[in-house]
């Protein structure tokens, strides 16, 4: 799906409802046996493929990893390098989500290594209870490649 195409609003929830649906699936792939909270997410590329992650627990809890950066490493490395949004959803095990899961602070970071600032993010509880920010919105003061070029 073209970049523009996330412009026209009809389009835009038609994108935001398939990505949705697809970070809530990733939820169920999930490997949380210690906090039991199980977060799914869908990353679109340029190409128009969808790339799902969930979040991946580790007894060391410094070898965990989120859901967003699971999807933005499968996509990276099968040679995606343009992306357009993201949506991310998260909760308590065997539950539908009851708050918003927003992304931690070393999943904006990975976001801005690979995405532009106009880059969607999409934190849903579900397709008719969604909320929308730009990656700017939610790392306003970003360090990017830029900053040590």
């Amino acid at each position: 799906m073209p970049e523009e195409d996330l412009k026209d609003n009809s389009t835009f929830q038609k994108t935001a409802v398939e990505l949705i649906e697809a970070a809530l699936a990733a939820r169920g792939s999930a490997y949380a046996p210690y906090s039991g909270y199980q977060v799914g997410a869908a990353l679109l590329t340029g190409s128009g493929r969808i790339y799902r992650g969930c979040n991946i627990e580790n007894a060391s809890f410094g070898a965990t990893n989120c859901a967003e950066r699971t999807a933005f490493f499968k996509a990276v490395s099968e040679g995606e390098e343009n992306f357009l949004a993201i949506a991310i959803s998260g909760g308590l095990q065997d539950k539908l989500p009851m708050e918003y899961a927003y992304p931690c602070g070393i999943c904006r970071q990975v976001m801005k290594e690979f995405a532009g600032d106009d880059f969607q993010i999409i934190i849903a509880k579900g397709v008719n209870e969604y909320k929308v920010y730009t990656l700017a919105d939610m790392l306003p003061f970003g360090f990017g490649g830029g900053s040590i070029q």
